[in-house]
């Protein structure tokens, strides 16, 4: 078979891989894709998390390196349908293209709703939201702490609802309260108010007040993130749960020992009205005063009545002393009749 002549380029493998790395970098640069998570296992050893985006008709390798990872603000879950923002490249060695994930969110809310519901149930399996675990809050704390933004509205109501009922000490722990380090920075608050000493140099709150403003679904998922919960759930000192609106619902509103429908009100389940408790104890001490001069007056009467029927003093020795005089009297006679005796037999 005689030889065929063409002046066609030839290339590696190696050159045919990069070049369409290269084009298809080029031709897609960022992009966004929405499917459903599949085949996710947690982070690689390496600290890198592969998975895959599957539709109905396809699917895509995915892949977030370390540093990305710890950046973001939701972290996927198998079975989750999201949208992942990326830049689309190869990966030569399998001839495969994959997206690079940099940021993931969920795909509306109808998935953080889904996911909320499964990550509720499986903790109210563990007994995290058990009623039996919550703990009465103290009457009258003497420290109050409080793990909220250190700027905002939420902080400067609680400190005027508080100041207005029953000045306190207050220990702000500054946090986060929406965004990817939300989460770690309460998990630290309620753990670090949890391990001051009660003696120590910063007083240990007797309760805890954790709250921020209301919000979207996606702006409140830091309060429903598992550590979260379970940092609630586990801590000493009992807390109170005061996020978003009345009508927001976050999970550690169940692990909580009590739901604030808002921060304000929050401070006020905190302590009681000082003048309502100072007019309470006037009104206790008026009643006990009261109460000890009719008991005075009762033993009065009592005695006076008891006393009525005792005979006097000078009654009861009357006789007596009627008794000694006519003694007194017979004892001269006699004295002077003994006399008068010795005297005669001493004549004799």
């Amino acid at each position: 078979m005689p030889e065929v002549l063409t002046n066609a380029a030839e290339f590696t493998v190696s050159e045919i891989a990069q070049a369409v790395k290269r084009t298809v970098e080029d031709e897609f640069g960022h992009v966004r894709v929405r499917g459903e998570i599949s085949g996710f296992r947690g982070q690689h050893s390496s600290g890198h998390a592969y998975f895959t985006l599957k539709d109905d008709a396809a699917s895509i390798d995915a892949v977030i390196w370390k540093g990305s990872f710890g950046r973001l603000a939701f972290k996927p879950e198998e079975g989750l349908e999201v949208i992942a923002t990326g830049r689309l490249t190869t990966f030569p060695r399998s001839s495969k293209y994959q997206i690079v994930i940099e940021q993931i969110e969920p795909a509306g809310a109808g998935a953080l709703m889904a996911l909320l519901e499964e990550r509720r149930k499986k903790l109210l399996a563990e007994g995290l939201f058990a009623r039996e675990r919550k703990r009465p809050l103290p009457y009258l704390p003497r420290v109050i702490g409080v793990i909220t933004s250190p700027t905002g509205a939420v902080i400067r109501d609680i400190l005027h609802r508080l100041d207005d009922r029953f000045p306190s000490h207050v220990l702000v722990w500054p946090v986060r309260v929406q965004g990817e380090t939300c989460a770690p920075e309460v998990v630290g608050a309620i753990e670090g108010f949890n391990a001051l000493l009660p003696n120590g140099p910063i007083p240990r709150p007797d309760i805890l007040i954790v709250a921020r403003g209301g919000g979207s679904i996606e702006d409140l998922w830091g309060f429903n993130e598992e550590a979260v919960v379970r940092a609630v759930a586990a801590s000493d000192i009992p807390v109170i749960s005061a996020v978003g609106h009345e009508t927001d619902t976050t999970l550690i509103d169940y692990a909580s020992d009590m739901r604030a429908p808002t921060p304000t009100a929050a401070a006020e389940a905190a302590v009681p009205v000082r003048a309502e408790l100072i007019a309470y104890v006037d009104d206790q001490g008026s009643r006990q005063r009261q109460a000890a001069r009719r008991s005075l007056a009762s033993l009065k009467d009592r005695l006076r009545a008891v006393s009525a029927g005792l005979p006097r003093p000078a009654d009861l020795i009357a006789t007596q002393r009627q008794t000694l005089d006519m003694a007194g009297t017979r004892l001269a006679g006699g004295l002077r009749h003994f006399v008068q005796d010795r005297r005669l037999a001493f004549s004799r």
